[in-house]
């Protein structure tokens, strides 16, 4: 068994946001992968009007799972979920889809579909460079209340401005409907709320919550590698 991770939006390095997930998967002999997402920046290009979007994500991911044969798990955290329905289509390796506060969209849904059409608060779009990204002064108390203080001071120099075109493209696959998924709805969450994440889970195979906030595998390592584990 390996898993893949793929992180949300506005932020890079998804080797930092994973690592606690992915040493205590190594301790159990489960290797572990974060793709690098091109339009957070990752693949050297900064993001905004022409960078890469929504399908450069996809095919990142996809090469990722299409690299092994072996058994794998895909774990997709908020917008990971939109870039997992289609990068994960087909892929032969895929055994269980694993979304956290996440999405499951239908062919020819995009992110933008699943909130209220207005911003939310701690977003920052800059229409004049076609980028969003968390408002920094908010990024604690909004996403990670629940984590330790060490985790709160390092996680600002992982955020990143990213093409804000991400939101409105439609995927062109729905994997949920073919692989089984486990949603992890996060009761404590102040970015995603949790009644929105219910509605969303109504499309997974099956749902399990924990009392945690937006980023469970930092706050929670052990209760996420567990749930994995028992895939």
């Amino acid at each position: 068994m390996r898993v893949v991770f793929v992180h949300g939006a506005c932020v890079r390095d998804g080797s930092w946001w994973w690592h606690r997930m992915a040493e205590l998967l190594r301790e159990r002999r489960v290797l572990s992968v974060s793709p690098a997402l091109p339009s957070c920046g990752e693949a050297g290009l900064p993001g905004g009007r022409g960078s890469p979007g929504l399908s450069e994500d996809v095919a990142a991911v996809r090469q990722v799972l299409l690299d092994s044969d072996e058994p794998t798990v895909v774990v997709a955290h908020s917008y990971g979920g939109i870039i997992t329905a289609e990068a994960a289509a087909g892929a032969g390796s895929v055994r269980h889809l694993v979304l956290i506060s996440s999405y499951l969209p239908e062919v020819g849904q995009s992110l933008s579909d699943f909130g209220d059409r207005s911003p939310a608060s701690f977003l920052d779009i800059d229409s004049a460079t076609g980028t969003f990204g968390v408002r920094p002064e908010r990024l604690v108390d909004t996403f990670l209340q629940d984590c330790d203080p060490e985790i709160q001071a390092h996680a600002a120099a992982h955020l990143a401005r990213q093409n804000v075109q991400v939101t409105r493209q439609p995927v062109g696959a729905a994997a949920w409907q073919q692989v089984p998924s486990t949603y992890l709805v996060c009761a404590q969450d102040r970015g995603t709320p949790p009644h929105l994440q219910c509605d969303f889970a109504r499309r997974a195979g099956s749902v399990v919550e924990l009392d945690a906030g937006h980023h469970p595998f930092l706050s929670q390592p052990d209760t996420v590698r567990d749930l994995l584990l028992s895939l």
